[in-house]
């Protein structure tokens, strides 16, 4: 059962933070490497708690499909997605986003996951699938990190030429 843990400084409010985590466009553009469609459920926008996203991407050479589901929400702190359907045996995504000042948010993701197949998901995981996944995370935590410190430095410039 691995867990993947990462930390994140924004120079970005929470708020911003927390929505960009939660947009599917911002998903879609930031996994274009493994093609990540959202083909299901919410599809486009911030997705909300008891919403469901289903995915399809390429992992492996494989085409996937995944669905997920919020399942606890508190805004802007934190929210939580599950895997209702996939390749996994099971996935518990938890992000949270601690201000540290006015501009500035800890963005924190624990991948919590399980690997089908037994004593061979076990193998796959050591071997392959938790340094694959947390390159995807880092990857894609990056892009939000990147997106919401853009959106924050926008929006201060337009409140300066107010």
């Amino acid at each position: 059962m691995p867990v993947i843990r990462m930390e994140f400084t924004i120079q970005a409010p929470q708020q911003i933070c927390f929505d960009a985590a939660r947009s599917i466009d911002l998903h879609m553009e930031s996994t274009a490497s493994t093609r990540e469609k959202a083909i299901g459920g919410v599809t486009s926008g911030l997705i909300n708690l008891g919403e469901t996203v289903t995915w399809e991407a390429v992992h492996f050479g494989i085409k996937q499909h995944l669905t997920a589901k919020i399942t606890e929400m508190e805004a802007p702190r934190y929210f939580v997605d599950e895997m209702v359907s996939g390749a996994f045996k099971r996935f518990h995504h938890t992000h949270e986003f601690v201000p540290l000042g006015e501009n500035e948010t800890k963005m924190l993701d624990t991948f919590d996951y399980s690997s089908p197949f037994g004593i061979l998901g076990k193998l796959f995981d050591w071997l392959v699938l938790e340094a694959y996944m947390t390159r995807f995370l880092r990857t894609r935590n990056e892009y939000i990190k990147q997106a919401a410190e853009a959106k924050a430095r926008a929006l201060r410039q337009e409140s300066k030429k107010s």
